[in-house]
């Protein structure tokens, strides 16, 4: 996986929105203004065949009626049509795809069959798709935001990987007050085709990027987590809150994203394996991301406590010992 391979997800050079809506505050017309407001420089295609125009922009029956090269679509209409407007975005030529639409496979079995399609007329178009049942994806470098939530990022160096579009919508109403920004913001929902592994190991030589910070529901491809977690981990610290940690947490992801949560010590063992950071909370998430991203990767353990009081200078000392920090005296 390379940077290439998600060059028209992160760096696209025009985009289409497939269900762009006239009505305010819809996810369509969400979107739309996003991608707008966002800064970007590229062209923008709305596609709804009920609209002729959306927020000032010519709006086109389908994505094969753009006679421009599309890069990117953004796809936000039921989940029954998607297959149909992903079949016809490979026709187009389209190479990236952002599934925000819901109701695959977190909602059983039929709609595990519909992502099955889908990710079968990827594979057959050679397009790269994030999603389903996402929030989108930021970056702001480029800028483009082709989320729908109503907070804008900062930017920033710290990327941010997440099964959960809500977390994301909440830690974009968040960051701000925080002074938090962002290199990346990806919202991978069920992670049919793109998922965290893919993001990290392009992650790893984006310059852009200082640190990068994933919320965590299940892994499909342990072995080559390892390799690419501990490749990168080497270069950039990662991140990591592990959900679906208790027996009533598995339950819940799997009604969530359909991912499989896996056993909590496996995980363990294989992030300590991997170089990986793991945290309990979102708060601590982004305290230690937010550490990393201002200050150069400690070479070593040891540890200096600097205080001008003894009390709290004995509780960070007690603390170093538990988490296995030397104290390297001053002299």
């Amino acid at each position: 996986m390379t940077r290439e391979d998600v060059k028209a997800i992160l760096e696209p050079r025009s985009v289409a929105v497939i269900g762009a809506s006239r009505q305010s505050g819809s996810v369509g017309n969400r979107i739309l203004i996003n991608i707008i407001e966002s800064g970007f420089k590229g062209p923008v295609y709305p596609v709804n065949p009920k609209a002729s125009e959306v927020n000032g922009l010519k709006c086109y029956p389908s994505i094969l009626n753009v006679d421009e090269p599309v890069d990117l679509a953004v796809v936000a209409v039921p989940a029954a049509v998607v297959p149909e407007v992903a079949r016809q975005a490979g026709e187009k030529g389209v190479k990236g795809l952002v599934v925000i639409s819901a109701g695959f496979r977190e909602v059983g079995y039929e709609g595990a069959e519909l992502e099955k399609e889908l990710l079968d007329i990827c594979g057959k178009y050679g397009m790269r798709m994030v999603g389903p049942n996402c929030l989108g994806v930021i970056n702001t470098s480029v800028p483009i935001n082709t989320t729908f939530a109503s907070s804008k990022a900062l930017p920033g160096n710290i990327a941010f990987l997440s099964q959960s579009g809500a977390l994301c919508s909440a830690i974009l109403d968040w960051a701000p007050m925080e002074g938090i920004g962002f290199s990346v913001i990806v919202s991978l929902g069920n992670s049919a085709d793109l998922n965290v592994i893919d993001f990290i190991e392009t992650l790893r030589d984006d310059k852009a990027t200082r640190v990068i910070a994933c919320y965590v529901e299940g892994i499909n491809e342990g072995e080559r987590f390892l390799r690419v977690a501990k490749e990168t981990s080497r270069v950039k610290p990662i991140v990591v809150l592990k959900a679906g940690v208790t027996n009533l947490g598995v339950r819940a992801v799997s009604s969530h994203t359909g991912s499989m949560a896996g056993s909590a010590v496996a995980y363990d063992v294989a992030f300590r394996e991997a170089g990986v950071i793991t945290v309990d909370s979102v708060e601590e998430l982004f305290d230690n991301a937010k550490a990393l991203a201002y200050q150069p990767i400690p070479h070593g353990r040891n540890v200096t406590v600097l205080t001008n009081a003894g009390g709290p200078g004995i509780v960070a000392t007690d603390s170093c010992e538990k988490f296995g920090m030397g104290l390297a005296w001053l002299s």
